[in-house]
């Protein structure tokens, strides 16, 4: 039985599915649920689904799929059907779109204190669909730690980062900091000044004068093993 925030949480997030193919982020749903953290939000999602109520769809960010609703609710699971032959649909065609495979380096781990340009790459490389790339140069990162968890980034995801070294309020990036140290952090520059925000709450944010950062890439994609 899920309690009424699982279950309050579990509509909204079908209510948005069913206007679009793109979930609420983290925020939307804090706010929705009168939450005071996302971290919140980060344990009743994993309790969803563990209990087979939804489903994180792989190599998408924001991607949750609805198996079934609880008991009592307007839609029920068997009349569904036509939901579901839509994402099947939906699901072949990206796969058609995906059939060539693109092989970009992946570099190593984003860790404090090893700039992007000292990660060896030893020539490993990993297989992507070109429908997660935009245009231009990518490559790839294994994450460590748990400061952007919020964001739905993992520790030991795969990061699909597209190099350049501009970006927008909001985005989350690669940044290298005093040319020494790399991290991947959401972005917003504010007056002479760049604060690199982590997605926990168990992070603090950190101000930078812009001149100590320099863009290495923006966030395209993740690849998760489970």
């Amino acid at each position: 039985m899920l309690t009424q925030k699982q279950k309050d949480l579990l509509l909204f997030i079908h209510d948005r599915l069913s206007q679009g193919d793109i979930a609420p982020s983290f925020e939307e749903m804090r706010e929705e649920l009168g939450l005071k953290s996302k971290s919140g939000i980060h344990r009743l999602i994993t309790a969803l689904v563990e209990r087979g109520y939804i489903e994180r769809l792989p190599h998408r960010a924001r991607a949750l799929h609805v198996k079934k609703l609880p008991p009592g609710s307007e839609i029920a699971v068997d009349d569904m059907s036509d939901v579901a032959n839509t994402t099947a649909e939906i699901n072949a065609v990206y796969n058609q779109a995906n059939s060539i495979i693109n092989a970009i380096p992946l570099c190593g781990k984003i860790a404090a204190g090893t700039p992007i340009e000292a990660i060896r790459n030893d020539g490993e490389s990993i297989d992507v669909p070109p429908g997660l790339l935009g245009r231009g140069e990518h490559y790839a990162l294994t994450v460590e730690g748990d400061s952007m968890i919020n964001a739905g980034i993992h520790d030991s995801d795969t990061v699909i980062i597209q190099r350049t070294s501009s970006c927008h309020n909001g985005d989350i990036v690669v940044a290298l900091i005093d040319d020494q140290e790399a991290t991947l952090k959401r972005f917003y520059h504010e007056k002479q000044h760049i604060i690199l925000k982590p997605e926990n709450d168990s992070y603090e944010a950190r101000e930078f004068d812009q001149e100590r950062v320099r863009i290495q890439g923006v966030l395209k994609t993740l690849i998760r093993n489970y």
